[in-house]
């Protein structure tokens, strides 16, 4: 229901009140298909066939959510009326355009990682309702979402840490009023906060913007005293800097990066003669 509503908005932008092509046009059946112009991991299938049944159109499929192409390879053949596959043509490509260039940066972050088993997360810096869009991007390049939403995990932050008087206090409150699977993360600059945070009953704490050397640090106070807790390193994450974070010892990074700076592949539609 939500792809539904999603892409239902999505022609309603680019069609307005009608498509002018339509208006003089004969309706025909005709075949089409999305070619790569560079190279890139696959996303947006789910969306695409959800549109495809939505407007009658017949997809035969190249390629999987998740798995890689190169340029020159034809990702989709779509077959229906002539007059709805064009109005469509943006909408479509713009969905696999968007998902892929996500999933396509996503990957290169985990291939960078992948030798150290240290996982790859998302973040919430998503742009305006297209959260649930872009985190299923990321997924299909291989990372891991973190939280969705402020509903499904408690992050205490630097702003929210400076509103709690007694962390201790705050923490055995918390435990009796969030849901029993809810897990509590909280944010740590330096090795006293992390200390605070882990000897609070944090389930996972955020290096957030550490040196590597102070990550190390953290990494072995952990393994000594606290081995249950989770450790998820922020800030900073490049394509270079990303493996010798994971090798700190870290269980996971967290990248907006992957979302907000990844560049646009090119993909492109063509009508068969």
């Amino acid at each position: 229901m939500l792809k539904k509503r999603f892409i239902e908005t999505l022609i309603a932008e680019d069609i307005g009140r009608g498509d002018l092509f339509s208006r003089i046009s004969e309706s025909k059946e005709i075949r089409a298909y999305i070619i790569a112009k560079s190279d890139g991991v696959f996303a947006g299938r789910e969306y695409i066939d959800v549109m495809a049944k939505m407007y009658d159109l017949s997809l035969m499929w190249e390629i999987k959510d998740g798995e890689t192409f190169k340029k020159g390879k034809k990702l989709l053949f779509v077959s229906g009326d002539s007059k709805k596959i064009l109005s469509l043509e943006r909408s479509i490509l713009d969905i696999a355009l968007h998902a892929s260039s996500v999933a396509s940066l996503t990957s290169a972050y985990v291939e960078a990682i992948a030798h150290t088993g240290v996982k790859l997360l998302d973040t919430r810096k998503t742009r305006p309702l297209l959260r649930e869009f872009e985190k299923y991007a990321v997924r299909c390049g291989g990372g891991i979402n973190h939280r969705m939403g402020l509903d499904d995990c408690l992050m205490l932050k630097d702003t929210h840490l400076q509103t709690i008087d007694d962390l201790d206090m705050f923490m055995q409150e918390v435990k009796t009023k969030i849901p029993f699977t809810s897990k509590i993360e909280i944010e740590c600059e330096d090795l006293a906060m992390v200390k605070r945070a882990m000897k609070a009953g944090a389930d996972i704490v955020m290096c957030d913007n550490m040196s590597l050397e102070k990550m190390k640090e953290v990494v072995a106070y952990r393994n000594d005293n606290y081995p249950h807790i989770l450790l998820e390193a922020s800030g900073n994450v490049t394509l270079e800097t990303i493996e010798a974070i994971a090798q700190t010892g870290v269980d996971a990074i967290s990248s907006g990066a992957i979302i907000h700076q990844a560049n646009w592949i090119d993909l492109s539609m063509k009508v068969e003669a």
